[in-house]
């Protein structure tokens, strides 16, 4: 264990008594934060008879630990660059995650996966549900201490032990918005933040349950959502997965194997949010509404578009004054562009969305040009 940062894993266990074939166990859990990275999320179409998050409270930290204030040391470097950790091979993600805060609570559905025996559903890292899967077409999960702007995770598994070998893996980040609805969220890839950077060495399982491995790294997920890929300079690149006492706001607790974890101290980096390495990109031509098997997608790598909904080229502008849209510009609401010969408004934030060709519709079409 590293000198530098204390641990602290909570992992979450099926409930010891026994489990009825039509019994759900739902987990207590504890409040946690939600303050947001300094980027926009995606947001999806808001679901009905949401109810406002402006009388929840913000979420506090998951302990009253305060960290005690810690210097720059000298700094050892690894001996090996973390490669990023791969677990698209494992059970998918459940998909077709809808959220809708009402009466106080955050009432959560999403589609079954198969293979999946339990699901387990987390807000900021800490264990709200625990589903058993006993064939039902969608799940339920409930938070029943929600707070603004949270971030929730979801994960199947194989088994009900909850061991690393019986997981899935971990859903990119829904956030619960102003609106009181549970959407997809991304951090904008390229995104930069100073973090202060400790390291452990801890054995064992994660907070999240993956086995603690270089390439897992520990963060405050009111910040860094879990299931978030960042590059840490002179490390190599973390997979946001596990949680720690002194973790907190802008800090980043690394992986290292034995004293290598001594060797980094603490240190500050300017950490880079990049792409799931693993994502399957968005088809040149997705279906305009999701499956039946799953919600709007959250795309991390973007694909380039090779042709227009009318089969024009991508960046074709004639008759048009407004800038052509590029699949490598990041878009914010508001953004107006042209493609395919008509002007488009975009809804949110978007990075490699085709205009009128993507699941998500988050541009909104202003008529020909």
């Amino acid at each position: 264990m590293s000198l530098f940062s204390i641990r602290r894993r909570i992992r979450e266990r099926p409930p010891n008594r026994r489990v009825s074939a039509r019994v759900r166990a739902l987990l207590g859990a504890v409040a946690l934060t939600a303050a947001a990275i300094g980027g926009v999320g995606v947001v999806a179409a808001q679901q009905a008879r949401a109810d406002g998050t402006g009388s929840l409270p913000t979420c506090p930290f998951w302990t009253t630990v305060t960290p005690p204030p810690r210097s720059d040391t000298p700094w050892v470097p690894p001996s090996q660059t973390a490669q990023p950790v791969n677990f698209s091979a494992r059970l998918a993600a459940p998909r077709g995650v809808t959220g809708t805060l009402t009466g106080g609570q955050v009432n959560i559905t999403f589609n079954r996966v198969a293979g999946a025996q339990a699901y387990r559903v987390w807000r900021n890292g800490q264990a709200i549900a625990w589903v058993s899967d006993w064939g039902q077409t969608t799940l339920t999960a409930v938070d029943n201490a929600p707070c603004q702007n949270a971030y929730y995770s979801f994960e199947s598994m194989s088994a009900q032990s909850g061991a690393d070998s019986t997981l899935g893996d971990l859903s990119a980040p829904y956030q619960l918005n102003s609106a009181g609805s549970v959407v997809p969220w991304q951090v904008p890839v390229g995104s930069t933040m100073t973090m202060m950077v400790t390291s452990y060495n801890d054995g064992g399982g994660t907070a999240s349950g993956y086995n603690a491995q270089l390439g897992v790294c520990a963060v405050d997920p009111r910040v860094i959502p879990w299931g978030t890929y960042f590059t840490v300079p002179g490390y190599g690149t973390c997979y946001a997965g596990d949680i720690g006492t002194w973790i907190q706001n802008n800090t980043v607790d690394v992986w290292l194997p034995g004293t290598q974890a001594d060797g980094w101290g603490v240190q500050h980096r300017t950490i880079t949010i990049i792409a799931n390495p693993y994502e399957a990109p968005i088809p040149p031509n997705p279906p305009s509404s999701p499956s039946s098997s799953g919600g709007s997608p959250t795309s991390y790598p973007p694909s380039s578009p090779t042709t227009t909904p009318g089969g024009g080229s991508p960046t074709s502008t004639t008759g048009c004054t407004l800038p052509a849209w590029s699949s490598t510009q990041v878009y914010t609401g508001g953004n107006k562009v042209s493609y395919g010969q008509h002007n488009w408004t975009a809804k949110w934030w978007t990075q490699g969305d085709v205009p009128g060709n993507n699941s998500q519709n988050v541009w909104t079409d202003n008529g020909s040009c």
